[in-house]
């Protein structure tokens, strides 16, 4: 593929560097390319009229069609925000594949002088061909896709641009950042990174995946690729109202496309056979299309959570993808799903009763004939402190309360369900019977009599800004179940090898042999 080249140089209208190392390989063109060029003449006016950034990938794509190297490789794009100069490396030559070795190599250096502070974009799949399918190629500009990708490059003074990189390599670029940054990564979304608070003295890893289209829909693919430059555009405008110093990586895992299959598209593009932009997708390929576009719809559709509000600001916020409350009548559990009546278009529950300040917030659900009762309230009480030993506001779900009839069940959960102040509380599932996270509080109490179901659960009462939930505080352990019985399944295993090793090491073997041609061995059997 092409080489490493500097945008900045692009941009002032002299040749960077890595396009004058490409130059000795363009002057003695292999067979191939000289195949190539009236198709090349013909494309001139679409590469005139691509971005810098843009036209110097194209340029990589078409000097990589004359190597027949079947190696898959993704693009990778790097800027930072602050004016300092990249040090000069030998960029690698035309056809060359970057390896992980190689890449290392490239972000240790920008590391060593650039912001430590470090967004990576990683998505999904993605080829260099992506930015002349969809990044206005052919003088339609305003088709393309990329605009925030393409204002970032042309306003950064250090932008590298690495069109061929192995897929192996761009798997591992986490791994090497995590080993330079010395610090772990996290996975965030621009809804959670408005909610952090950046250090530019403390090197971040903050990761962002990204989706990609596949399939026959060239349109769908489009969209995605639109919607992750938004992405893209929404991240670097938060990172640059909080004024942090940033280096910034746009790569992929996987190529979206085979190298062979490029390379024919491409053939037949410069013949007038076949066009560029065609994509090849059989039957299998349309199903997962419209599976994947199923499933975005009904993400799409997710309903909002419950919101209190206390002087027209958020308060309090649940959100659950199941409720429901069993209650024991002869020997028999009859349930009870709250789901419908708490969330849903057009639903708003009644939350008279609830409450909230700085250290206490309540959160009342009234209902009407549960199981009977045409009385039923879902009572969360909350509470945030300082504790000393962490230094830091922790909140607690103190209770869950069941009121009906003038009856209360209440059920306690300040020991298990908890989250610093400032985060909200989510976990899989919230019951009081099955890995008990609700426990009643006392053995006469009414909750004995029933049972909570809470999935996909979700909740905070302090701290809620813009209406949305801050960073989940997960409540998955470090040892699960299933880790737990993996341990013990390999400490049997490790136990049953010790012990058949021992019993070989104690075999001995026979030090007397009978001899044919000598007197024949003797054993007395008596003493």
């Amino acid at each position: 593929m092409a080489a490493a080249v500097s945008l900045r140089s692009g941009l002032r209208g002299s040749p960077s560097p890595g396009l004058r190392s490409l130059s000795p390989g363009l002057r003695s063109p292999s067979p191939g390319l000289r195949s190539l060029s009236p198709g090349l003449r013909s494309l001139s006016p679409g590469l005139r009229s691509l971005s810098p950034g843009l036209s110097l990938l194209l340029v990589g794509l078409l000097s990589s069609i004359s190597s027949a190297v079947c190696e898959e490789q993704v693009p990778l794009l790097l800027w930072t925000s602050e004016r300092m100069p990249v040090q000069n490396q030998p960029p690698p030559s035309a056809g060359h594949i970057v390896g992980q070795q190689q890449l290392a190599g490239y972000l240790e250096t920008v590391l060593n002088v650039g912001p430590r502070n470090v967004v990576l974009f990683l998505q999904d799949k993605m080829s260099i061909e992506d930015f002349t399918m969809y990044g206005g190629a052919f003088g339609n500009k305003q088709d393309s896709v990329f605009p925030n990708l393409e204002g970032a490059l042309t306003s950064s003074s250090s932008p590298l641009v690495l069109p061929a990189v192995s897929w192996p390599a761009s798997n591992a670029v986490i791994g090497q950042l995590q080993d330079q940054l010395e610090t772990s990564p996290l996975y965030m979304d621009p809804e959670t990174l408005s909610q952090l608070r950046l250090n530019a003295s403390s090197p971040t890893l903050l990761v962002f995946r990204l989706p990609y289209g596949t399939g026959a829909d060239l349109m769908s693919a489009k969209e995605i690729l639109s919607g992750n430059d938004e992405v893209i555009g929404q991240v670097l405008s938060i990172m640059k109202t909080q004024s942090v110093p940033y280096t910034a990586i746009y790569t992929s895992l996987r190529p979206s496309q085979e190298v062979a299959s490029l390379s024919v598209e491409m053939e037949g593009a410069l013949g007038g056979g076949r066009s560029l932009l065609q994509v090849r997708g059989g039957y299998k390929e349309r199903e997962r299309e419209r599976e994947r576009q199923r499933r975005i719809k009904e993400k799409s559709s997710v309903y909002a959570p419950v919101e209190f509000k206390e002087a027209e600001e958020s308060c309090i916020l649940l959100w659950a993808k199941g409720l429901s409350v069993s209650i024991l009548r002869s020997g028999r559990w009859e349930e009870h799903d709250l789901t419908p009546s708490t969330f849903g278009e057009g639903v708003s529950p009644k939350l008279h009763g609830s409450s909230c300040d700085k250290t206490r917030a309540n959160l009342v659900l009234n209902y009407e004939n549960v199981l009977g009762h045409r009385s039923f309230k879902l009572i969360f009480s909350m509470s945030q402190r300082l504790y000393k030993v962490s230094s830091r506001n922790w909140f607690t779900l103190d209770s869950v309360d069941l009121e009906y009839d003038g009856i209360k069940a209440s059920f306690n959960g300040s020991r298990n369900i908890y989250a610093p102040a400032e985060f909200s509380y989510r976990c899989e599932s919230v019951t009081n019977f099955r890995w008990p996270l609700l426990v009643p509080r006392s053995s006469k109490d009414p909750a004995n009599q029933w049972r909570v179901s809470f999935e996909d659960f979700q909740i905070q009462g302090f701290l809620v800004r813009g209406g949305q939930f801050s960073y989940g505080s997960d409540c998955s352990g470090f040892f699960s179940p299933g880790i737990l019985m993996g341990l013990m399944t390999s400490l049997l295993m490790v136990l049953v090898l010790t012990y058949g090793l021992h019993m070989i090491l104690q075999l001995r073997t026979m030090d007397r042999f009978d001899d044919p041609k000598g007197p024949p061995i003797s054993v007395p059997l008596t003493d």
